[in-house]
């Protein structure tokens, strides 16, 4: 046949079909897949664009409601104006405004963010003389949802002691900061830890006695400790809470001998009218808990502490959270000589991981269900053929998705799944035609024969896939978030469907010459 007589399947069929470097080529493509596969990040889910953050503004000594009005609302008039902002929240409290930006989803965050600092920036003027420079804190999402989650407690197994919330905590610190140094991970955060600290109980009463204001004692407290707000709610027994952290502070006794103020000559000591304790931040009133059942089935109540990591952008979160719970576990025996124990409680590594064992699975088995209803309908040889296809077919899409920039997640395994019910569409619809070929004329020769079937069924074979093809297309205009979460399924896809076109069209017919043999 004339290359002037074949269309594009005709032309690929015959271009493959006696090269010597086909089968090679074949080899090449899943060798690609295969570390596609293993090089791609690897995620619970897929990345969503969510830009955002939150200017601060402080104003000293005003009030909410002179802050809403100087500090708020010439803000908001002015962050309206960017391009791309989708909500605004904001609320004044005294001495400081906050303002929220959220902007729409999919706008690029490094654009978004530097339109946020330009436009607060250049309106300053706008804001009162003595307020304070803004604080610009831009959101994102990628850094704030953890893969990894552990949680950390003690137990009184083996008649071991509790130890105290601020031990647990100075050690979970402590391997925070070695996690944060393994490689790709952005931020470790933690849940329900309570820091050292001294607390200073006031009591109103013997204040009064004295005649001294809560300002005063704030006043000396300052002179020591870098860290002592104002606190403007009582406890039960109406003593002032006043805390700092300990700088040049060294014991209780440095405290309770602190003098206050002087009556009648004589000191009076901040024992005098406080009680000072070494303890934990009990102004911190979050709290974090762990059940653990006992001997007898019963469910106990214990402090925990909870460690959190999120990684970078484009990581792979399955080698990170490997490379952290190897960290835990050589940690393990220096945990528990100090009676604390862990339990991980996320670990979207291994849940990525299952999934893309579950889809080499579905793989099998679809290629199995293939081959053994084609065996029916074919023969053995020619459900082989079809067969040998699918794996090349996900080998190329994994391949280009990974040049893509495509991760490994729920949404793209979803993707590949459903196309594997059309991905073998075209080669069935080729081997097919060269089946019904041979067995019409069985005198011509398997080279020609193949060419000649493919190039017949070539055209009906493009359009049908391209209408496919079209379907998959509007997903990729859907905005919001869904469109943000479904983008693998209308990349993938698509994807797929052309590379089993050629695929059909290069490797089926090279396949039938080897396989089925030429007829003289």
């Amino acid at each position: 046949m004339m290359n002037n007589n074949l269309n594009i399947a005709g032309r690929t069929a015959k271009a493959f079909i006696n090269h010597p470097l086909t089968f090679i080529l074949g080899i090449f493509i899943l060798i690609l897949g295969y570390f596609s596969l293993l090089i791609m990040p690897k995620e619970e889910n897929p990345q969503i664009k969510v830009s955002g953050g939150v200017v601060i503004v402080a104003l000293p000594d005003a009030k909410a409601s002179e802050i809403q009005k100087v500090i708020i609302e010439p803000l908001e008039k002015k962050i309206k104006e960017i391009k791309g902002v989708e909500h605004i929240y904001s609320f004044a409290k005294d001495s400081v405004g906050i303002v929220q930006v959220q902007f729409y989803i999919g706008e690029d965050k490094e654009i978004s963010n530097l339109k946020l600092y330009d436009q607060v920036m250049r309106n300053m003027d706008l804001m009162p003389k003595n307020a304070m420079q803004p604080i610009i804190k831009t959101m994102d999402i990628d850094t704030e949802i953890p893969i990894a989650t552990i949680a950390f407690y003690s137990s009184k197994e083996n008649k071991k002691e509790l130890i105290s919330q601020t031990e647990l905590y100075n050690e979970v610190s402590r391997l925070s900061k070695e996690i944060n140094k393994i490689k790709n991970v952005a931020l470790v955060d933690l849940k329900g830890e309570k820091k050292d600290q001294f607390n200073i109980l006031v009591d109103i009463n013997k204040l009064s006695s004295y005649n001294l204001a809560l300002a005063q004692v704030a006043k000396q407290i300052q002179a020591l400790s870098y860290n002592t707000p104002n606190i403007k709610t009582s406890t039960n027994n109406k003593e002032l809470v006043v805390f700092g952290i300990k700088q040049a502070i060294e014991s209780v006794k440095d405290l309770e001998n602190l003098i206050i103020a002087y009556n009648y000559q004589s000191p009076i000591y901040l024992k005098d009218i406080a009680t000072i304790e070494k303890s934990y931040d009990i102004q911190n009133k979050k709290e974090a808990y762990i059940y653990l059942k006992d001997e007898n089935g019963n469910f106990e109540e214990n402090n925990q502490i909870t460690l959190s990591a999120s990684k970078l952008k484009g990581s792979n979160s399955v080698i990170i959270n490997e490379e952290i719970f190897a960290f835990m576990e050589s940690q393990k025996d220096n945990l528990l000589a100090k009676n604390i124990k862990y339990t991980i409680t996320r670990n979207d590594g291994y849940t990525a991981n299952n999934a893309v064992n579950s889809l080499v699975k579905d793989l099998l088995v679809s290629i199995i269900i293939i081959c053994i209803l084609l065996i029916f309908t074919l023969g053995f040889k020619e459900a082989m053929i079809v067969s040998l296809t699918v794996p090349m077919i996900l080998s190329l899409t994994l391949f280009v998705g990974f040049m893509l920039g495509e991760t490994v997640n729920r949404i793209t395994l979803f993707a590949l799944i459903v196309s594997l019910g059309m991905l073998v569409d075209a080669a069935i619809i080729v081997i097919e035609n060269i089946h019904r070929h041979k067995h019409e004329t069985p005198n011509l020769d398997i080279e020609t024969l193949a060419i000649t079937a493919t190039n017949e069924i070539g055209n009906p074979t493009n359009i049908a896939t391209i209408a496919i093809i079209m379907v998959f297309i509007p997903m990729f205009f859907v905005g919001g978030m869904m469109g943000q979460f479904m983008h693998p399924l209308p990349v993938f896809v698509p994807i797929s469907l052309a590379i089993s076109l050629f695929v059909a069209y290069a490797f089926t017919p090279y396949f039938v010459k080897k396989f089925l043999g030429a007829k003289k």
